[in-house]
């Protein structure tokens, strides 16, 4: 886990360096979606969770999990957002958690 974080770090730096723009304008977006609104900022990291198991992106799902568990969610909140990704995406979702499963545990032992 370490070290997909370290890649995913390692690519960000260097993406912001040569698209400052893009990256600064996509951070920007980010940031103003991922904040307390009319859905508490848990809910949206739920909702980020299950949908990165259905589009079956590592990454996100490493990334949102952390973010998930930062916001106040627990782990079965977690899982439960992934069953309803799961039933949306069937089984090559569904394959997607043993990424998450990664995540849960990496992110419950370093929280």
């Amino acid at each position: 886990m370490k070290e997909v974080f370290d890649d995913y770090r390692k690519a960000m730096m260097q993406f912001s360096k040569t698209n400052p723009e893009d990256f600064k304008k996509f951070s920007e977006f980010v940031n103003t979606v991922m904040k307390d609104g009319k859905l508490p900022l848990k809910t949206k990291e739920l909702i980020a969770v299950g949908i990165s198991v259905v589009i079956r992106c590592n990454y996100c799902i490493y990334i949102h999990t952390r973010e998930a568990f930062k916001a106040g969610a627990t782990e079965e909140e977690i899982r439960e957002a992934a069953s309803v990704a799961i039933m949306l995406g069937g089984g090559p979702a569904l394959t997607y958690i043993t990424e998450l499963n990664k995540a849960i545990d990496y992110w419950k032992e370093n929280h």
